[in-house]
């Protein structure tokens, strides 16, 4: 039994929150990073097809490209699920609700262990979006709620993407050459299972946002400053995620020697890009456009050199770079809709979603036609949008 009274917590404009007593016994770290763990679990799944593509599109013969699908039907599935699960789950315990969603995605990836078919595969891609946008939507607000520490709860959360890109693209690609792209899969149901297990131990119920469900998105939807930030949110993602599917196909292009030791440091950068969102969420708006800015020169040096030394500073630099863009993104929501944080977020979420499934199958016809190249080239065009976009934004809390 959780002694948490507030409903939730208020965000204000520089990313803090106005103070929540945790629940009895639960260190704030300890919570923040129990949610954290439930990230690195599904996002992790989410991006192990990049780490494991060449050999997924050989084992299931088709084209690398159309094997990057199964990260967008995922994005796709968590486009639908992240505005209207709230709805569909107005009084539903939080804690219940993201539980489940760890369960869904067991599943999905258990079925992606032994599809047959490219089809099979993206049919169970969707059940692992669902539970992705399910979980990004609410692991804020839950952790809030016990907490009372918005810019912990979103840095480490963040800080599980962050750790997902070591565990989805570099040990899973090294892992997919030695036991092979299913049994990638079956690894991570297993660590899925066990961050499952960690937030059963540690999660108290948490009850739903008052009012949680259409009307609230109706409201929020009417504010104009977020609808704004949510299409640049969505530039922001879109530049990672037309290149990110690819990424190994394009330090292969220019080395093949140095695939693994790249993927870590990319998955190395985006936890200091993590971190350095959350030390500079105080000065939000500029720390939400440094992301993109830095993620741009990253993916033009990568698109146009053909030296190693630059390949690895500019791959460094993306990982650093977009990674600031989860945190200070999900802050920067938070503080314009400070009480309805389910919402706004959900907003950002889809937002995410969106970028991925449309990155992936705008990267994958690019590399298919021009190579790996012209996929860096223009998410760094679209990045450069969007670091333009927040600069112009002020950050300014809705009245309540």
């Amino acid at each position: 039994m959780s002694s948490c009274t507030p409903e939730t917590a208020t965000i204000d404009e520089h990313g803090t929150s106005v103070p929540t007593p945790s629940g009895p016994g639960r260190h704030p770290v300890v919570t923040a990073l129990a949610l954290s763990a439930g990230t690195a679990a599904l996002v992790g799944a989410e991006f192990i097809p990049a780490g494991v593509l060449p050999g997924m599109a050989e084992d299931l013969a088709v084209s690398e490209g159309r094997a990057g699908l199964t990260v967008a039907a995922t994005a796709l599935a968590g486009a639908l699920t992240a505005p209207t699960i709230a709805s569909i789950l107005p009084r539903a315990d939080r804690r219940v609700v993201l539980l489940s969603l760890l369960g869904l995605a067991i599943v999905s990836n258990l079925v992606v262990a032994v599809a047959p078919t490219l089809a099979v595969v993206l049919a169970a891609r969707v059940l692992l979006g669902v539970a992705i946008a399910g979980f990004w939507s609410f692991a804020l607000s839950v952790g809030v709620h016990v907490t009372g520490r918005a810019a912990l709860v979103s840095t480490t959360v963040a800080l599980g993407t962050s750790t997902a890109t070591i565990i989805g693209v570099p040990v899973s690609s090294v892992l997919g050459d030695v036991i092979g792209w299913r049994a990638v899969f079956l690894v991570i149901s297993a660590l899925t299972l066990v961050a499952g297990g960690v937030l059963w131990r540690l999660l108290p119920p948490v009850p739903a946002q008052p009012g949680a469900g259409i009307a609230m998105m109706r409201v929020v939807l009417g504010n104009r400053r977020l609808v704004v930030g949510v299409v640049v949110i969505f530039a922001a993602a879109f530049a990672n995620f037309t290149a990110y599917p690819y990424i190994r196909v394009a330090i292969e292009a220019i080395d093949a020697s140095v695939v693994s030791v790249l993927l870590l440091a990319w998955g190395l950068g985006g936890l200091l890009g993590n971190l350095a969102g959350g030390a500079l969420s105080r000065w939000l708006r500029w720390a939400a456009t440094a992301g993109p800015v830095i993620m741009a020169c990253a993916l033009v040096l990568l698109g146009t050199t053909e030296q190693t030394a630059v390949l690895a500073i500019a791959v460094v630099l993306w990982g650093v770079g977009f990674n600031m863009v989860p945190v200070t993104t999900q802050l920067w929501v938070s503080a314009i809709e400070p009480r309805r944080v389910e919402s706004a977020v959900a907003l950002q979420v889809t937002a995410f979603q969106v970028a991925i499934m449309s990155g992936a199958v705008v990267g994958g016809l690019l590399v298919d036609h021009q190579g790996p190249s012209a996929a860096m080239l223009l998410g760094a065009g679209v990045g450069s949008a969007a670091a333009i976009g927040f600069a112009s934004i002020a950050v300014r809390p809705r009245a309540a």
